[in-house]
């Protein structure tokens, strides 16, 4: 099945394949030179991730410690720019290594050229996970 092309149906897409686990087909969902952007990482953390190699050397893990069970309360917005869309979302779910709960609000500006992601800037709070056992520098999260 090939993935969809509207940035806000490919973002839906995108998320069934991360609570699948499915990091790869994740990653193919890129442009090759795509950009991954956390502008409220700590120190210490990426901020900028250039290009699909680097995008998926950062997520091959993600499932070794966080537990993704659901994104309730999905919003997605249009923008003025049809490629542009703007998600509001919190992700649920538990820390693997301690089995704590995990829930974190996001907000994503997400564009999409061709039926694949160039732009990702992902909005979230760092604060909020501090104390649940993640290992931010393992996991990249």
């Amino acid at each position: 099945m090939s993935a969809p092309t509207s940035p806000a149906d490919l973002y839906r897409h995108s998320l069934r394949l991360l609570l699948e686990k499915n990091i790869p087909a994740w990653v193919a969902l890129w442009a090759g030179d795509g950009l991954m952007e956390f502008p409220f990482a700590p120190d210490g953390l990426p901020r900028r991730l250039e290009g699909k190699e680097a995008i998926a050397a950062y997520m091959r893990h993600y499932p070794d410690h966080i537990d993704l069970h659901g994104f309730p309360d999905l919003r997605i917005h249009r923008t003025t720019d049809p490629e542009t869309i703007v998600a509001e979302m919190r992700g649920v779910g538990r820390v693997v290594e301690t089995d704590a709960p995990f829930d974190m609000s996001y907000i994503a500006v997400v564009t999409v050229r061709d039926g694949h992601i160039t732009s990702y800037r992902d909005y979230w709070n760092p604060l909020a996970v501090l104390g649940t056992g993640i290992d931010f520098a393992g996991s990249g999260r």
